[in-house]
């Protein structure tokens, strides 16, 4: 094993930024636009997004069905 592969990871990373930056520098910035996508998708559906006023599809519920208590009145707004 030669000496620079045995200092870690951090000089790995240092070396590669000084080598293609623009491909590490990419990298970071698409893994962070992965974490926001995802935590983005993960607020869209925690907060009901798809419960939209105007839909293209209708589908009725039943009155006992629990997600009949979020399909939103039009009185709301």
């Amino acid at each position: 094993m030669s000496a620079s592969a045995a200092r870690g990871s951090t000089s790995l990373l240092k070396r590669a930024w000084n080598e293609i930056p623009d491909i590490v520098g990419g990298s970071a910035l698409a893994l962070a636009g992965i974490v926001m996508a995802t935590i983005g998708v993960a607020n869209y559906y925690a907060k009901d997004g798809d419960n939209r006023r105007y839909k293209l599809g209708y589908v009725v519920y039943r009155h006992d069905d629990p997600r009949a208590l979020k399909v939103r009145n039009d009185e709301d707004d």
